[in-house]
Formats: C-alpha cells, structure tokens, sequence
C-alpha cells in the first residue's frame, strides 16, 4: 500500500495512511486532516507511538471522562470522532485553517519497524515528516509541532536538528532530561517505563493488528493491517523498560535521547504542570532555560495531565502560538509576557501573573532551618550536635513550620542541604514539600498523573551525590551520575537534593513541612480509586520506585540518620516572592 485512501468527512478533507519513506526505505504512515478544497496551509504535526487511529474515549475512559467533566467546552464544537490521546481535535482547528498531520512513529500503530521510543532514529524520522509535510501541495511550508508528553518530549531532539520546515514547537508537559526526569530520579531506579511501555505502547505495537483496538472511524485496525507472531513483535521492539534498570550511570545510552538544547532555534512555548512530580515539571523549566531559541515562552498551570491543553484556555494560547509563527496573523502574540505562571493557591485556585523570567529575579532565597528539638521548621539555625534516625520503609520525619501569620508565596526551584548516614553503603532520600491545613491535614492539588499531590518531591541516592559544579546552582544542585561514592556506615555524608519547581501561596494558619522518607510519598495509604484507572493513585501516580533488583532490601531497608552540628545545619532553601 503506498497510497493514502482519500474522503470527505466532517467538512474536513482527510488522507487515512498517507506513506512517507524515511532514508532508510520504512515507510510511515500518516493521517492527514486539511481544509476542503485548493489551499496552502499550515501544519500542526505530531510524531509518536500511541496508535493514530486509537480513539482517546476507548482507549483512555479514565481520562476523558474526567477531561469533559473538567473542560465541558471539549464537548461543543465537534463530533469528538476524531479525539487522539495526548492530541488537538481536528474538528476544532480545521475550521481555523490548520492542516493537522499525525505520523504513527517507526514500528507502532500503521508504520513498520523497529519499535525504539525516544531514540535518535525517531528524532532522525521526525526531521524527515517535518520536512515531508513542509513541501506537500497542500502545506504553506510552516510546520508545527504540537502534543503532550511523548509528543512533548521528542520536539526537544527534533528541535536540535533544525528541519528547515520547523517554524514553531509547542512543548506541552514533556521531560527533557531522559536520565533524571524519567529513568531515574536522583539515581533511583522510577518504575515508570516498566508500567507505562507494555500498557500503552507495545498494546499497539505495530504487527499487533486484530489482537487489537479497532479504529471508531475506519474500522481498521489500528495496529497495522498484519497480524504478527508475538515473538515476532518481540524482536522489533527495543527493551525500554529493561535498559535503565541495567544502566545506573549516566552514559550514552541517555545523551543519545537528550536533546542538545543549545542548537534549538525555532520559537518555542514551553508548558509545565506544578503537579507534574515525577515527570512533566522539572524538563519544561530546564528546556526552555537551555534553549537556544530567540523566541521562547514559558507557561505554567495546574489541573490534570490532559485538562488545559483542551480546555479554551489552552486552545486559545495555542492557537495564538501558532497563528503567530505559523500563519503570520496578528494574534497578539508580540505582547504575549515571556513567562506567564498560573500561581497556586489551596483548593484548585489559581491566579495568573506574567513575569519577566524564570527563577523571578525578585526572589528573596530564604533558609527554612530543620530543626531536631520539636521537629522545627524556620529561619533559626540549630547548634546542638545530635541525630535523628527514622526507619527508612516507614513514614519518615517530618519538620514544620509553626502556623503562618500572614501569608506566604513560594514560587520558584526549590533546594535542601541535609547530612544523612546510613546504617548499610547506601541511602534514597525521597523529600516531600507538603501544605498542612490548621486541622493538621495535608492539603493537596490534582496533579497531571494523580488527583492527590503535594507541593512538591525530590529525590537522591546518596551515592549519587556528586555535583557538577559548573551546572548546579544554589537553589538547583546539578548532579552528574557519572559515579557511585558508597557510604560508610554510621558516617554522615552532606547531601544536596533538588526538589522540583513549585508554586504555592500559603494562608495565614496554615503549616509547609518538609517530610525526609526512605520511600515514595503516600497521601494517606489508599488509593483515590478512580474509575478505568489504568494504576493505583495514592499521591505520585506511576512514578514509583518500587525495584527490589534496584533498591536491595538489605542496603535500602534500614535505619537512616539525619545529623544536625553547629557545622552541620541542615536546611531547606525556599524561592519566597516578596508581597506586592
């Protein structure tokens, strides 16, 4: 089949599979939506592993029943036959004068191959789509790329490379660092992959065929026209899951899937979620930081994974976004602030500010003490030699603030400086940044993977606590994974933890703890049992570090120490934004 099958449907003019040869012969294939008739148009592209013809409402209930009960705009407008996860609707940019091109990526869905997520030979075939939908008879040669997450994160690798056809990139809560954002936090081994691969990426592995999901529309598989022998799926598919578990050191094998940011020169806006812990924070901060782009904007909200990116106030910013670099119209984009942050408040308030840069320059960098007598939190170092031990599978320890009097923000990176020993040659610190109501309880904040969040989370294996001088900064300890210092036990070791961007206004009467554990967070040890969830939810979502290979019981469950000295005074480094 090396022909697109062609109709008119929904007012719009649709290619279903159009080929496009990639320089080693595969041929991948694409859907293409356009406006009816003659014209040169824009294009919004998307390049990714989650089967192009897989309807969000089948394949992902869960969320798009919470997506049309967050944003019920979703609903008008449009038929939502054509509803792709993580992916603009059609329906709704169409009629805008967009042509939108979704590519099944190298080995899923309708495109053959060997099925290697993030690799450099996707970044090499994404370069190749741009260029092919940038010189179609249909296409004005302006291509954009748009999508959350996968379709996020491969924008940084493509960008690098410069397509001549690449006009704008809209990274919408996408990691940037392979090693430290989803492999592996601080070190430590994230269970991610190991759930998240099988689940939603080799289910539509290409040769999968009518093992699997139906598309709504076509009737076609969505997993290819073939179906494959499942060892014969096996040996075109890299193991994703099984190579970092393999690879504790920063090595190769991550720099291959990290972008070098500096060569990226097309406009960006960079999209994070405050409630991204454990992948869609940290990488949009750092993206857009290290870019090499003149142009390039910054956006920060809250809410789930999926809901802002369709909401109106999504839409609208995107569409402004590309209006601007793709059409040449006067969207008001000129006047667009460069850093425009959705600042949190408790109970899902939010409050939008436009600022100048990003850490704000106003920042008033504050030391929050911990404290040993009372489990203290504030701004007087302690000067008396003692130690603290907690049992490292249990709740930890937890340090306070007394209640607040006035209000508080907290905007920005967030860092600590703790001296920890352990009782075997190694220790996982998991810190949680958390808000407590004046009844004691936790407050938290529906977050892009979980309904149950706290402020924030870091994470470091002691071990791993070389720094790269030349790329950490005080409030964003750079570490480099390149090796492993082993402790000696009962001897303390000084530790410098990153804890990822957040935002919070504390009200008068509330508390900020700071909570050192030897395990991840849970809200409260139940899960929030959402309908059609695809995993359990207890406050981190997948993002779990769960690997008895990775985490030895006999190193990592024990008894751990924090050690405070009128040398050693461990503290939290908070971005407060002065009032007014």
């Amino acid at each position: 089949m090396d022909s697109a099958k062609n109709e008119i449907r929904d007012n719009m003019q649709i290619d279903w599979d159009a080929p496009i040869r990639m320089d080693d012969g595969v041929v991948l294939r694409a859907d293409v939506y356009r406006p009816v008739g003659k014209g040169k148009f824009p294009v919004i592209l998307s390049y990714g592993p989650y089967a192009k013809g897989l309807s969000f409402q089948e394949g992902y209930k869960s969320q798009w029943a919470r997506l049309t009960k967050a944003a019920p705009e979703v609903l008008q407008n449009s038929s939502n036959s054509y509803q792709n996860w993580e992916l603009v609707d059609p329906e709704k940019w169409v009629p805008d004068g967009f042509a939108l091109v979704r590519v099944d990526s190298r080995g899923a869905g309708c495109s053959p191959g060997t099925l290697d997520v993030w690799s450099a030979r996707e970044a090499q075939d994404l370069y190749a789509c741009v260029e092919w939908a940038g010189t179609q008879a249909w296409s004005n040669g302006k291509v954009g790329i748009n999508g959350i997450s996968y379709y996020a994160m491969n924008q940084w690798n493509v960008g690098a490379l410069k397509p001549p056809h690449l006009a704008a990139l809209c990274i919408w809560e996408g990691s940037s660092d392979y090693y430290r954002e989803l492999c592996r936090h601080g070190g430590i081994l994230c269970d991610f992959l190991n759930s998240w691969h099988p689940r939603q990426v080799a289910s539509v592995q290409h040769g999968v065929g009518f093992r699997g999901a139906k598309s709504l529309v076509t009737g076609e598989p969505v997993a290819g026209p073939e179906t494959l022998p499942k060892e014969e799926l096996a040996k075109h598919c890299a193991d994703t899951p099984g190579e970092p578990k393999r690879r504790r050191l920063h090595d190769d094998y991550y720099a291959a899937r990290t972008a070098d940011f500096a060569q990226i020169e097309a406009p960006l806006l960079s999209a994070a979620n405050w409630g991204g812990v454990g992948l869609h924070t940290r990488g949009n901060f750092e993206g857009w930081l290290a870019a090499g782009s003149q142009q390039k904007w910054l956006e920060v909200h809250g809410d789930t994974h999926f809901t802002h990116f369709y909401s109106n106030y999504g839409e609208t910013l995107q569409k402004r976004f590309f209006g601007h670099f793709l059409k040449g119209e006067d969207t008001g984009w000129s006047k667009q602030p460069r850093v425009s942050l959705n600042i949190r408040h408790p109970n899902e308030k939010f409050v939008r500010r436009d600022e100048n840069e990003w850490p704000l320059a106003r920042t008033k960098w504050t030391k929050y003490f911990l404290r040993p007598d009372g489990q203290g939190l504030g701004l007087d170092a302690p000067t008396a030699a003692t130690a603290l031990s907690y049992e490292t599978m249990g709740d930890g320890l937890t340090f306070r603030t007394p209640p607040l009097t006035k209000s508080l923000e907290i905007t920005g990176p967030v860092a600590a400086k703790l001296w920890v020993s352990s009782e075997t040659t190694d220790a996982d610190l998991f810190l949680v940044l958390r808000l407590i109501d004046p009844a004691g309880k936790d407050v938290t904040f529906i977050g892009s993977n979980d309904p149950r969040t706290p402020v924030g989370l870091g994470w470091l294996r002691a071990s791993h606590r070389k720094l790269d001088p030349a790329q950490s900064r005080h409030y964003r300890p750079w570490h480099t994974h390149d090796e492993e210092w082993p402790l000696k036990p009962g001897e303390p070791v000084e530790l410098d933890i990153e804890i990822w961007p957040t935002s919070i206004v504390i009200p008068p009467g509330y508390r900020l703890g700071l909570t050192v554990r030897g395990k991840d967070y849970e809200v409260d040890g139940r899960d929030a049992a959402l309908p059609n969830a695809p995993y359990p939810m207890k406050g981190v979502g997948p993002f779990l570090h769960v690997d008895p290979d990775d985490r030895n019981p006999k190193i990592f469950a024990c008894r751990n120490a924090l050690h405070f000295a009128a040398d050693k005074a461990p503290y939290l480094l908070l971005p407060v934004i002065p009032e007014g």
